[in-house]
């Protein structure tokens, strides 16, 4: 199959088991990291908001702030303050600016002197936004970070949030680290509203698309031809659980939800255009659906 550049790339789902964190994902903004967090000890990791904007964001988000937090600031986005490492004993703050770009090693060294003081206690870890750091450096940046934090967490109580910014220069990146099904706690993309209106306006397929998502991803992701058929793109999958024809109902429900074509110079049996394939839209609709089961309702 021939795949378009940037932001059509072919991405491996990767299965990271020996990872335990929550991933929140958004095309609309920030996504929110601070919800459900009962304050405590907070470890804060800041790539994409200053020190005192993220403070404030405190007051309004939870009403009020941590009992102890300590910031390891990864970004240029604090502004006057030198790099190194602070302590507002009064404020419960202690906060260390390291300015951009900065390697990862250097991050989790900063995140490691302030476990320190945090050992023993109920810990909550925030990481926001990794966007810029999966935009700048890449997925294996992003997979040091994440395995280094793992590591260093390993013997701690803790709760590691993750928040990320769905964009464009991103999304394949995005897509690349984090399993859609065993990563992400809470997803806001608009591909929400697609899958709600197929799921009103038909059911049966949009019934398709939640069961076989995945296999459907599979099959157009080992399919060599560039406008196969239904049963073309069957015939790649190893023991499939669809049918030629169930198969072929999930690809006209992913036609439209705009993560793959049909190809129009055709008689006969449709052809699916698979030059025009979005794996990042693809990630974004399996991970919608897996953050959805249990109440059978998508939310646009």
């Amino acid at each position: 199959m021939h795949i378009l550049p940037e932001a059509n790339v072919t991405m491996p789902v990767p299965s990271q088991p020996g990872r335990e964190f929550a991933v929140r994902v958004s095309d609309r903004g920030q996504p929110s990291v601070r919800d459900g967090s009962d304050g405590g000890q907070v470890i804060s990791l800041l790539f994409g908001t200053g020190i005192e904007e993220w403070r404030r964001g405190w007051r309004r988000s939870v009403g009020t702030l941590p009992d102890r937090e300590a910031i390891v600031s990864a970004s240029d986005l604090t502004r006057g303050a030198a790099t190194g490492t602070q302590v507002v004993p009064d404020r419960r703050l202690a906060y260390t600016v390291l300015g951009a770009p900065v390697d990862v090693e250097r991050i989790l060294e900063a995140v490691s002197d302030h476990l320190t003081d945090a050992r023993d206690l109920e810990l909550t870890v925030i990481v926001d936004d990794i966007e810029p750091l999966l935009a700048e450096q890449g997925p294996d940046a992003a997979n040091e970070l994440l395995d280094g934090l793992g590591a260093r967490l390993d013997d701690c109580d803790s709760t590691v949030v993750i928040g990320c910014s769905f964009t464009e220069r991103a999304a394949s990146s995005v897509a690349s680290v984090f399993d859609p099904v065993g990563n992400v706690e809470q997803l806001d993309h608009s591909v929400g509203l697609a899958l709600d209106t197929l799921r009103q306006d038909d059911p049966t397929t949009f019934g398709y698309v939640r069961q076989h998502w995945a296999e459907t991803r599979d099959g157009i992701e080992g399919c060599e031809r560039n406008y196969p058929q239904a049963k073309q793109i069957h015939a790649t999958l190893s023991e499939p659980e669809t049918t030629p024809r169930t198969l072929g109902t999930a690809l006209s429900g992913l036609v439209s939800l705009g993560v793959v074509d049909t190809w129009s110079e055709t008689v006969g049996p449709t052809r699916y255009d698979l030059t025009a394939y979005r794996p990042a839209r693809m990630w974004a609709v399996g991970a919608t659906l897996a953050t959805d089961e249990g109440d059978g309702s998508i939310d646009g």
